[in-house]
């Protein structure tokens, strides 16, 4: 198995179809996985893909282990699963905190740690999770999630102190708003103008997993536009 593998989390979604379509231009054999079956057949010929919920660990792992077998060993990993939540500190409900912490950052830690081990065996390995400009400022009318994508940030960087003596580096994407056609009719036109492009966030992506990123660990990257 010579093949350099990389799971592509969320890939039932814009920005990871997209991002799946760079990584297997930059060389990567790309398997995506996500619960929406639907947009996983939006695929290019050529991607291979797994269906399953991976914010639950059992199926993450599961999901992992049978990638690994049936293609290979994972080298990398991109994540870009995540939920949105509009609501003020005052007014969050349990069930709200509890979403928002279980997708975006519960999903990252259980797909880190199906990953992990075969990562450590062949001593390297990159993982890039997306974590988004609310986790790293905070912003009103988003506490949810922003705790959550705060959780998120946070983690990045511990994995990237526990994992990088074992070769494997841990990165992270933070944009603000994303330019795709789930988004683009709510936006308000000044909003839009200053949005990224799901292009520009992959190739953003694609560079961190990359050689040329080998020095770059524990890096939170902002991405907010211009």
């Amino acid at each position: 198995m010579s093949a350099r593998v990389a799971i592509l989390a969320g890939a039932g979604g814009e920005l990871g179809r997209v991002t799946a379509q760079r990584l297997a231009a930059a060389g990567f054999t790309v398997v995506g996985i996500d619960r929406n079956e639907v947009g996983l057949q939006e695929l290019p010929d050529g991607i291979r893909y797994d269906v399953g919920d991976p914010t639950d660990p059992a199926v993450a792992k599961n999901l992992v282990e049978r990638i690994a077998v049936e293609v290979g060993p994972p080298e990398v990993l991109v994540n870009t699963i995540g939920t949105y939540h509009l609501g003020e500190a005052l007014d969050a409900t349990p069930e709200d905190l509890r979403l928002m912490v279980d997708v975006n950052a519960g999903t990252a830690l259980w797909l880190t740690q199906a990953v992990a081990p075969y990562m450590r065996e062949r001593g390297a390995g990159a993982i890039v999770h997306v974590a988004a400009r609310h986790g790293l400022e905070p912003t009103g009318g988003t506490a949810t999630y922003s705790v959550s994508k705060a959780a998120l940030v946070h983690l990045t960087r511990v994995l990237d102190v526990e994992l990088r003596p074992l070769g494997i580096r841990v990165n992270a994407v933070a944009p603000e708003v994303i330019d795709t056609d789930k988004n683009r009719p709510y936006l308000p036109p000044d909003v839009l103008a200053h949005a990224v492009s799901p292009e520009a966030i992959a190739d953003s992506i694609v560079y961190l997993v990359s050689d040329a990123a080998s020095p770059v660990s524990g890096v939170v990257l902002p991405a907010y536009g211009a």
